[in-house]
């Protein structure tokens, strides 16, 4: 896969695993606006440090992987698979969507964007443990770009309130759809 192959798939990566975010922090925005707590600068650095550790995490546990034999190493595409397919059964079940929370200040931030990452961490384990030391720099990177493509989206989000509704009523259902597709390409990638 060359850089472009990766700047591509990281790009998708990022925002399959981060529709959810993107409805946190228009919610955090909105509420910014509204009560001025949290503050926007919190948004912003609880935001990167939660998908910081979320990328540490990973990065730590695809280590930890290296001792999976490569030619197992395709096995771990049934993690996004599953998570896909249990997006999708639980989006079916439950077309209201859940409430999101509201935190206030940048480690609360931090703390909603991290435990709102077990999915972040079971889809990046696998694909970082997979494509390789410089591949996985530059997919960091770009999430580093990322992040601040969905602040800034979700300040520009957080003041326009009918916006919320669209993400949350098509977010649930694109985001499995994406974890379906990643699992599937992992699993015949190394078949």
């Amino acid at each position: 896969m060359g850089e472009f192959g990766t700047v591509g798939t990281a790009v998708v990566m990022f925002a399959a695993t981060n529709v959810d975010d993107l409805v946190v922090l228009t919610v955090l925005f909105l509420s910014a606006r509204a009560t001025g707590r949290p503050r926007p600068w919190q948004i912003w650095a609880g935001q990167y440090l939660g998908i910081a550790a979320l990328v540490a995490i990973s990065v730590v546990a695809a280590l930890g992987l290296s001792v999976v034999p490569d030619r197992w190493v395709f096995l771990l595409g049934l993690v996004p698979l599953a998570l896909g397919v249990r997006g999708l059964i639980a989006a079916w079940r439950d077309r209201d969507g859940a409430e999101v929370p509201v935190a206030n200040g940048a480690v609360a931030v931090a703390g909603v964007t991290i435990a709102n990452g077990a999915d972040n961490i079971s889809v990046y384990t696998p694909v970082f443990r997979t494509i390789g030391a410089v591949p996985t720099a530059v997919t960091i990177a770009v999430f580093a770009v990322g992040v601040t493509v969905w602040c800034l989206a979700g300040a520009w989000l957080g003041s326009h309130r009918r916006v919320i509704g669209l993400v949350e009523r098509y977010g649930r259902w694109v985001v499995p759809v994406v974890f379906i597709v990643l699992g599937l390409v992992i699993l015949f990638s190394g078949g």
